[in-house]
C-alpha cells in the first residue's frame, strides 16, 4: 500500500502542504482530523469561516473582515475553501514570513482581484479592519486614526498616489514594510 495516508488526509495534499507551508506531518493531520469533524463536507463555507472569525474576536464586528479574508484565501472561487485552502491560509496569517504575509494583505485589499489596490478598496479595508477593534479600544486611538475614513486617508498617504490612481503589489509591499505606522494600519492584533 504505497498510497498509504496519513491519518486520511491524501498523500499529495499532505506532500505539498510539507512543501509549502511551516507546519509538521503532526500538525497537519491534527488540523486534517479537526477540519473533517467541523466539514464534514470537506469544505468551509463562507458562513462558517464568519463564525470561526467571530469567536476569535468576541467584543467586534469581525464579519466584514472575515468576508476580505475569505475572498482572499478561495483561489478557486467556488465560494468554499477546502483543506488545503484553509491550511495556506492559517500559515500566511500566522506563520508566514514577513514579505509572503504582505503579499496576502495585498490580496486583501485587492478585493477586485485585478492586480492593484485603488483608495475605495482601501477605504473598505480599513472600515472592516477597524471593526475589529474593541469599542473601547477605538475611543484611545490617535485623532487622525479614530475614524475608518481618517485611517484610510493616513493609509492611502503613504502610497504617494492621487486619490484616482492605483497601487502595484511592490509599490504596496514597499510602502508597508518601509514605515511601521502603515503596518500598524493594516493589521489589528487583538492580543
Amino acid at each position: 500500500m504505497g498510497n498509504a495516508h496519513s491519518e486520511g488526509i491524501p498523500r499529495e495534499i499532505l506532500d505539498d502542504l510539507k512543501l509549502t507551508t511551516r507546519f509538521s506531518v503532526s500538525e497537519i493531520t491534527q488540523w486534517y482530523e479537526n477540519f473533517q469533524k467541523q466539514c464534514p463536507t470537506g469544505r468551509i463555507t463562507l458562513q462558517q469561516f464568519e463564525e470561526i472569525y467571530a469567536k476569535f474576536f468576541p467584543e467586534s464586528d469581525a464579519k466584514a473582515y472575515a468576508k476580505h479574508v475569505f475572498r482572499s484565501f478561495d483561489t478557486n472561487d467556488d465560494g468554499t475553501l477546502d483543506f488545503k485552502e484553509y491550511i495556506v491560509a492559517l500559515h500566511m496569517t500566522s506563520s508566514g514570513k514577513s514579505s509572503l504575509k504582505l503579499e496576502w494583505v495585498f490580496s486583501l485589499f485587492d478585493v477586485d482581484k485585478n492586480g492593484y489596490v485603488t483608495k475605495p478598496e482601501v477605504t473598505e479595508l480599513s472600515l472592516a479592519i477597524f471593526n475589529l477593534i474593541p469599542r473601547e479600544k477605538q475611543a484611545n486611538l490617535p485623532s487622525d486614526e479614530s475614524t475608518p475614513e481618517k485611517r484610510a486617508e493616513k493609509l492611502w498617504g503613504f502610497f504617494d498616489k492621487k486619490d484616482n490612481e492605483r497601487v502595484a503589489e511592490g509599490e504596496f509591499i514597499q510602502a508597508i514594510q518601509s514605515n511601521d505606522a502603515a503596518l500598524r494600519l493594516i493589521q489589528y492584533d487583538h492580543k
